[in-house]
């Protein structure tokens, strides 16, 4: 049976600082050099810490210190003490905290691929002790659960919890290989090139609809609903996409050239928003802040 907690309001911080260094560093040796203090030293403010939650932070391994559930679930606040406790040092001192630690960032495959990897190196440069964790897959991660720090999305999220802000917006275009551009000439007609077309899971899409409705005779020479293989697929010159225009800047791509009699389903292309998302409680943390104002600088010019 865990042990009954105190009252949390005698939780000090120098024992929050030392769960944090724990957590970060996998011992307490590390921790303890991290922070300049002895190995004892570490284990009794951990333990004291321990007593006050009532709960065991870290399970003991052959490979170290694992934290526990509980201590997956106190991270969030811990970090937000911190960002606090260094605010009003900053505050009274005018010094910059450091950013330091794991950001998990939850990006959609294409986007990540074409826009978020390819800036990583400017991040690392201006701040070299923090890491990202990248999770591009197609699932949205729950910022609420903690599953992600940041997150950029199509949609704008709901939430009380979290923080949004609008960061570019963007209209797809009928694109495809420069080869693939400059044989079809101007198209007369939508259903005239071969397609790369979304997979039968997203038909509701707003991209897939365009399609079914002005290019329902089209030949669909790929259909998936990867987006890095459809780029992948108009690249070398297999069908036409339709694709948000930035993407043509960073992809061997062309917009489509069409008769004027088109110009009403082109009127039709969708478009997409680009949302920053980050969990209020974490906003201020110094690590989650830098990368928030770097993703700020460089995508709005998008």
């Amino acid at each position: 049976m865990p042990a009954k907690p105190q009252d949390l309001g005698d939780t000090r911080w120098d024992d929050v600082r030392v769960f944090l260094a724990v957590h970060r560093h996998g011992s307490l040796g590390q921790a303890g050099a991290r922070l300049g203090l002895d190995t004892s030293t570490v284990s009794r403010r951990l333990t004291a810490l321990e007593a006050s939650l009532g709960a065991r932070l870290f399970d003991r391994t052959r490979d170290g210190l694992v934290p526990t559930r509980v201590a997956e679930l106190v991270l969030p606040a811990a970090e937000a003490m911190e960002a606090a406790h260094r605010r009003l040092a900053r505050d009274a001192s005018g010094a910059e905290a450091d950013a330091e630690g794991v950001v998990r960032l939850s990006v959609a495959p294409g986007f990540a691929d074409s826009f978020v990897v390819r800036r990583l190196p400017r991040l690392r440069a201006l701040h070299p002790k923090i890491r990202v964790e990248l999770d591009a897959s197609v699932r949205v991660l729950d910022l609420t659960r903690h599953e992600a720090d940041l997150a950029l999305r199509s949609i704008r999220p709901e939430g009380a919890d979290l923080v949004v802000t609008k960061l570019a917006s963007a209209r797809w275009v009928a694109a495809a290989s420069e080869q693939l551009v400059e044989d079809a000439g101007p198209v007369e007609a939508w259903d005239a090139v071969p397609w790369i077309a979304w997979d039968r899971d997203l038909t509701s899409f707003p991209a897939a609809r365009w399609l079914a409705r002005h290019a329902p005779g089209a030949e669909i020479a790929l259909r998936t609903s990867f987006f890095v293989s459809q780029l992948t697929a108009a690249e070398i010159g297999l069908g036409a996409l339709l694709v948000p225009e930035p993407y043509l800047e960073v992809h061997a791509l062309a917009p489509l050239r069409f008769a004027s009699a088109l110009e009403p389903s082109a009127a039709e292309w969708p478009t997409d928003d680009l949302w920053l998302v980050g969990h209020r409680a974490l906003r201020d943390v110094p690590r989650v802040a830098a990368v928030w104002s770097f993703l700020i600088d460089e995508l709005r010019s998008l």
